[in-house]
């Protein structure tokens, strides 16, 4: 159940938004698609292997990035934690693109992951 729990954590910080971006910067970001708004799709049938081995690999780069910056910003003066937000931002949407995916692609596969339990049963045993 380790896995699980750190899967959900990790999905926790992607389900927020993206990640540490505050209200009052909110429009500096993409919106995620609403119910309303077509976005990608992923049937599980089109999701290869390769991408959800870049998922896992992407899911625990971005729980170690979100954990090392969450105790930071916490710590740091007022003057400093938007700075920190931005370095969080940009570190996160590395660690998904530095695994070949995009942060739309790496967004619907979670998605995904979530609502079926073929996907999210393979996600899961790569973070193993």
């Amino acid at each position: 159940m380790r896995s699980t729990i750190g899967f959900c954590a990790a999905l926790t910080c992607l389900v927020a938004g993206f990640w540490f971006v505050p209200a009052a910067h909110a429009q500096d970001r993409a919106a995620p698609p609403s119910a309303t708004t077509p976005g990608p799709t992923a049937a599980p049938a089109n999701i290869s292997d390769k991408k959800i081995d870049a998922t896992a690999a992407a899911v625990k780069r971005v729980a170690a990035v979100s954990q090392s910056y969450r105790d930071k910003i916490a710590k740091a003066p007022a003057g400093d934690k938007q700075r920190l937000v931005d370095e969080a931002n940009t570190a996160m949407k590395k660690a998904v693109t530095d695994q070949g995916l995009s942060v739309e692609e790496y967004t619907t596969i979670v998605d995904v992951a979530q609502k079926d339990p073929v996907v999210r049963d393979k996600l899961l045993r790569r973070l193993q």
